[in-house]
């Protein structure tokens, strides 16, 4: 900036200096005239014009060496600024270049962002999946673990075989001795003619100890399924108490069934009647049986097991289901003609019992059912069609006469029937059972006739009645109380044969004088079943044929220790009160009460 200065400082004197000369030079020339006289004084000046143009001259050198200084300068300012505006345009092009390579890093940082988001995303739900999967994973080894440490099922090939099993011990007092298990055979509470109704008995037992399995086998398009179930209350030829208290096993179902996904199923074998109340639709191993130790269930209680096939669809919560049974007759009747028959003894070789009686049916029983199984409870009401064929001979009496005319006849009975099962509260479940017909008196407990005769020899279905009523209350996990009130009722049916004799099922004119007055035992035996000192009396004179029979039961169960694993422990007592009341005839209508008091251990497997 000085240097610049300089020159320009410089350049304004030279300028300065040129015109003062150019005028000087100007004015000699126009005044030539006067050169002659003033040469001499030129002459005297002319020293000092030389100095003047040295001096100028000099200060054209050294002006020249500046300006020359000054170029160079601006010379290598130039090529400085050009080399700066190179390096600029270097840079802007360097700057452009970055500013587009970072916008596309800005772009591929924002994709990346995205990309990033998504990966996260993807990784939380990997890590979410992987926690579940590891979950399902110690979840499915603890399951493992326990199928095979504890399983609840075993398999062979397809199939899974689930164990059903407990074991009792059981206790049952009478205050009048029925000579029974833990059975109750409610018809013969005996009147007080007999010798048993002044004694009482105490019998211990493990014979309702009960064994069986489930096998199950899916194939897609429908189920197969296949129970058997049994215990010990049969007696063998050889079975007694005397020591090895040895008793037989029973038969109590074994069937097997076909089910689709439809909800169409049909069952085969050996099973509970279709008039059994359930409590699931009207499935197989829902029954819904009173709580009861009594292995002969309650007075009241409707029920058979037997051989049958069972059909039934599931609509929703609806399903109707019909069945066709074994069929068997129970016959009683006063004053009847000797002049037909309904079966025999069973046959050698027959697989019958030979010392029991079988009736020859015409067809089988027929039952149908309908369920609801809704929020307020399970509900079912169904109907049952029986036939009883006889063959009598008309030409034939007291053994006597003709075979000649010999007919089959058949007669039609049947009836209808209900069960109600409500929760009255959270803790009490309330039900309703009914039934009512003709000839079904051996689907009640107490086995009541179905059939009594006619004095020409057909037979006549009897009337009756079954009823029950059932509270069970569940206070505590651990706890059950249970209490029923249930009779039985079979209506007189009689008719007046040619000589004015009430034949049929108990006539007005039956004698029952002798059911309240004991009598002497058997007076001779050799220790044999039913002869002395096994003879108790039994009432003479004493018809005493049912009228209704009667019971109410209240009792506990107490589940001591359950676990899935081990299975459970429980202790139950039962209180009942039993009533069997005879029709009147001649002498009065006598009657026949109990107390039985049971207990009962049982330890179920899981």
């Amino acid at each position: 900036m000085n240097t610049l200065k300089s020159v320009v400082t410089a350049s304004l004197l030279v300028a300065m200096s040129v015109p003062a000369l150019a005028q000087s030079t100007g004015k000699s020339s126009t005044t030539s005239q006067t050169t002659t006289k003033h040469r001499a004084a030129a002459r005297k000046t002319a020293p000092k014009q030389d100095a003047t143009a040295a001096q100028i001259q000099a200060l054209r050198q050294e002006m020249q060496a500046q300006i020359d200084e000054l170029k160079q300068q601006l010379a290598d300012r130039d090529a400085k600024l050009q080399a700066t505006q190179t390096s600029v345009q270097t840079a802007q092009e360097q700057t452009a270049e970055t500013n587009a390579k970072l916008q596309s890093i800005v772009a591929e940082s924002q994709s990346n962002k995205e990309s990033l988001d998504t990966l996260q995303s993807k990784v939380t739900d990997m890590v979410a999946t992987t926690s579940g999967l590891s979950n399902t994973l110690i979840t499915t080894q603890a399951n493992l673990r326990e199928s095979v440490e504890s399983p609840t099922t075993l398999h062979y090939k397809g199939i899974t075989i689930t164990p059903v099993a407990f074991f009792a011990f059981e206790t049952v007092w009478r205050s009048r001795s029925l000579a029974s298990d833990v059975n109750t055979p409610f018809n013969s509470t005996p009147y007080m003619g007999a010798g048993m109704a002044h004694v009482s008995e105490l019998n211990f037992s493990g014979r309702q100890s009960r064994v069986g399995a489930l096998f199950e086998g899916n194939t897609g398009p429908f189920k197969l399924s296949g129970y058997v179930e049994a215990d010990f209350l049969s007696a063998g030829a050889t079975s007694n108490e005397n020591q090895s208290n040895s008793y037989t096993l029973r038969q109590r179902q074994i069937w097997g069934q076909a089910a689709t996904q439809g909800g169409f199923a049909v069952t085969g074998g050996q099973m509970w009647s279709l008039v059994t109340e359930t409590k699931k639709s009207t499935d197989n191993r829902t029954e819904n049986l009173p709580m009861t130790i009594d292995a002969q269930y309650h007075v009241g209680f409707s029920w058979a097991r037997q051989p049958a096939i069972r059909f039934q669809q599931k609509i929703g919560k609806w399903t109707a289901a019909a069945s066709l049974e074994q069929a068997e007759y129970i016959y009683s009747a006063s004053n009847s003609p000797n002049n037909f028959f309904i079966g025999s003894a069973g046959t050698g070789g027959g697989l019958y019992n030979l010392t029991a009686n079988y009736s020859n049916n015409v067809a089988p029983d027929v039952v149908v059912k309908g369920t609801y199984d809704g929020k307020l409870g399970h509900f079912e009401a169904g109907g049952i069609a029986r036939w009883f064929r006889d063959r009598y001979y008309p030409n034939g009496v007291g053994g006597t006469g003709s075979s000649a005319g010999a007919v089959n006849d058949t007669k039609t009975g049947g009836g209808f029937f209900a069960n109600i099962r409500m929760p009255a509260t959270k803790y009490l479940d309330v039900g309703v059972h009914m039934m009512t017909g003709t000839g079904v008196g051996r689907y009640g407990t107490s086995t009541l006739p179905d059939i009594t005769v006619h004095p020409d020899g057909t037979l006549a279905p009897i009337k009756s009645d079954q009823g029950l009523i059932s509270l069970e209350a569940h206070p505590m996990p651990k706890l059950d109380i249970f209490g029923y009130a249930g009779g039985e009722y079979a209506q007189r049916t009689t008719y007046r044969n040619a000589s004015g004799v009430l034949v049929g099922y108990a006539p007005v004119s039956g004698n029952n004088a002798g059911c309240n007055v004991e009598t002497l035992p058997t007076a001779a035996g050799n220790g044999l079943a039913g002869s002395a000192p096994y003879g108790p009396g039994t009432p003479a004179n004493c018809l005493g044929a049912t009228r209704a029979v009667i019971e109410g039961t209240a009792g506990i169960t107490y589940r001591l220790y359950s676990n899935p694993r081990f299975g459970r422990l429980q202790y139950q007592v039962q209180y009942s009160y039993l009533t069997r009341e005879a029709w009147t005839g001649q002498g009065g209508a006598p009657k026949g009460t109990n107390n039985m008091v049971f207990t009962g251990m049982r330890y179920y497997i899981p």
